[in-house]
């Protein structure tokens, strides 16, 4: 994406919130936080009024470097996915690392408190309700302000399957979980 595009288009919809995200840039010396930091600035010029979330990737041994760039350019939120519990990483996010993602987010709030920190969660992958609860906890912990929570879909047949689907009832229970923790 080119930050003035973005930035034009944004204006041009009049949105007031965008969510700027991109694919892993491990080639790139900083992990792509730069393009991140002109993105925001160009928003912030042509739309103000816009509140700007950034969902990134981790920035595999960029982490110092990428936290310093983003929170000089001051996004409004900070998203970044640990996506599920410990135990499936292996399976699941087999590239990451949870503890990294862990601290990417508790850095983020440490450069700048004012910054909000979001994370996500996908159910549905053979996860544990009490996995889940510490999941939570972890991230509080990491002084997260947002959570959300949602079904993971197998996205090809090369992907891990769903193991069930999660009914309405038990996402209202996550809900409740999460908002008493401080969510």
């Amino acid at each position: 994406f080119e930050p003035k595009r973005v930035a034009d288009a944004t204006a041009e919809l009049g949105l007031n919130h965008v969510v700027v995200t991109s694919v892993d840039r491990d080639d790139l010396a900083d992990g792509g936080a730069e393009h991140f930091a002109q993105t925001i600035r160009a928003i912030r010029r042509q739309s103000p009024e816009t509140t700007i979330e950034i969902l990134t990737p981790d920035f595999k041994h960029k982490v110092d470097q990428a936290v310093d760039i983003i929170v000089a350019a001051k996004p409004d939120v900070f998203n970044h996915n640990l996506e599920t519990a410990p135990r499936l990483y292996p399976s699941i996010r087999p590239g990451a690392r949870y503890f990294t993602s862990l601290d990417l987010l508790h850095r983020v709030k440490r450069a700048d408190p004012t910054i909000f920190t979001k994370s996500g969660l996908m159910v549905g992958l053979g996860e544990e309700r009490k996995e889940l609860a510490q999941v939570m906890d972890d991230l509080r912990v990491a002084d997260v302000d947002f959570l959300t929570i949602g079904q993971y879909l197998q996205p090809t047949l090369k992907h891990e399957p769903v193991h069930r689907f999660v009914t309405p009832e038990e996402f209202d229970e996550y809900a409740s979980m999460a908002r008493g923790k401080g969510f």
